[in-house]
């Protein structure tokens, strides 16, 4: 009975998964038609302007929207491996494929005692939730990476850690799985990886750092959570505008820095709590490592100066791993990562004239959408805090003192 269940339940995870990435496919192929802007154009133009100059063997230094580790040129070079396939449509079909291969390691690591299908089935029900732009960026490659580091990370911890090392240089934020990892050489392995990886980058190709300068100039995104301040000062008189500045859309003008400063600072803090958490946890059970690293890179997402609508692919896939261990508390935390991913089409690309005119639907839809990404931050949080850190038990009350009087005979 046990063996036809999961037959069947695996086979509507795989025909689900069929469904909706076709669905996706044929909405970047353009035989679907997304409403809202093309999200194809950073793959077409952008990547495609990158995949020429990259090729040469440089990185675009004359380019302020280059704002990637020197890793991230295999990402945009990766095309070239379907030469049959025009550059877009071979980017699509990697991204498929990585799609893949994490519904694959989710999959086969659902299986294992201990462990959940329920994993896999958010990997599988939260993509599509994003719309087309999952296969319109590299971050579902980046994803990839991450979900095989924390899945290998129990049993594997030098490979969680040379993965770790290579994610973080294709796009930083996988350097955060390391946070729960107890084991020395998992920290050995991602610091060989990536000085190894980013000397022989600096080696080959001139300008490998030069994202260091871009990503420091960066502003207040429109998306982000203190973009709010923004939207809502637009109908008190603030004068700033709205512009693409270095591969988003900003804001720009009076007290912007303030806000960005601010982002900053709460980026600060957040770090600061989970330094704080690693020094105080003591107990590590299989799912630790992945709560870990879901809640630290919520922390860094919702409080970055931008939150594009990919970064939601990240957590997705790291909220799958989670719920792919069986003892995992994340279930609120999850739920609510999802529901803002549904949102997060709305916004973008469906809505997305209305975000930038800032009226009350745009408005309304980012409120919403920050909002569940706030809630599930600090639930997240709670849950690794409580399930970790010991609570210290009260004193026990020191014995009364007894004076004896005096025997007086």
């Amino acid at each position: 009975m046990r063996t036809t269940t999961a037959r069947g339940s695996l086979a509507g995870l795989l025909l689900l998964w069929g469904l909706t990435r076709t669905a996706l496919l044929l909405c970047v192929l353009k035989v679907i038609v997304f409403p809202g802007p093309d999200v194809t154009s950073d793959v077409s133009v952008i990547y495609r302007g990158w995949y020429e100059v990259l090729r040469t063997g440089t990185f675009p230094l004359d380019d302020v929207t280059w704002q990637y580790p020197p890793a991230a040129a295999l990402a945009i070079l990766s095309p070239g491996l379907l030469p049959f396939l025009e550059y877009a449509t071979a980017f699509f079909v990697l991204a498929l494929l990585a799609d893949l291969a994490v519904l694959a390691l989710l999959g086969y690591a659902g299986r294992r005692p201990g462990r959940s299908p329920r994993g896999a089935w958010v990997w599988v029900a939260g993509v599509p939730l994003l719309g087309p732009t999952v296969y319109a960026r590299y971050d579902v490659m980046v994803t990839a990476v991450a979900v095989a580091a924390l899945l290998a990370g129990a049993r594997h911890p030098r490979l969680m850690g040379a993965l770790a090392g290579f994610g973080a240089l294709l796009k930083v934020w996988p350097a955060l799985l390391l946070l729960g990892a107890r084991r020395r050489s998992a920290w050995v392995s991602a610091a060989v990886t990536a000085a190894g990886v980013a000397a022989l980058f600096a080696a080959l190709m001139p300008g490998a750092f030069a994202f260091l300068t871009f990503q420091r100039d960066r502003g207040t995104e429109v998306e982000s959570l203190g973009a709010l301040v923004f939207h809502v000062a637009r109908h008190h008189g603030w004068d700033g505008e709205v512009l693409l500045n270095y591969g988003s859309v900003e804001f720009l003008g009076p007290y912007v820095s303030w806000v960005s400063t601010g982002a900053l600072f709460l980026t600060g803090a957040a770090l600061a709590w989970l330094v704080l958490w690693r020094l105080l946890a003591t107990r590590c059970e299989a799912h630790t490592v992945a709560d870990a690293a879901f809640t630290a890179v919520l922390m860094f997402t919702t409080t970055s100066r931008v939150i594009s609508p990919q970064y939601m692919v990240w957590l997705v896939g790291l909220a799958a791993v989670c719920l792919c261990f069986s003892g995992s508390r994340m279930r609120l935390p999850v739920a609510l990562v999802l529901a803002a991913s549904a949102v997060t089409v709305l916004e973008f690309p469906l809505w997305f004239a209305h975000v930038v005119a800032s009226d009350p639907l745009g408005v309304g839809l980012l409120v919403v959408r920050n909002g569940l990404l706030v809630a599930a931050t600090l639930l997240a949080a709670r849950v690794l805090w409580r399930t970790t850190v010991p609570r210290r038990l009260p004193a026990a009350p020191r014995p009364a003192r007894t004076t004896e009087a005096p025997v007086s005979s």
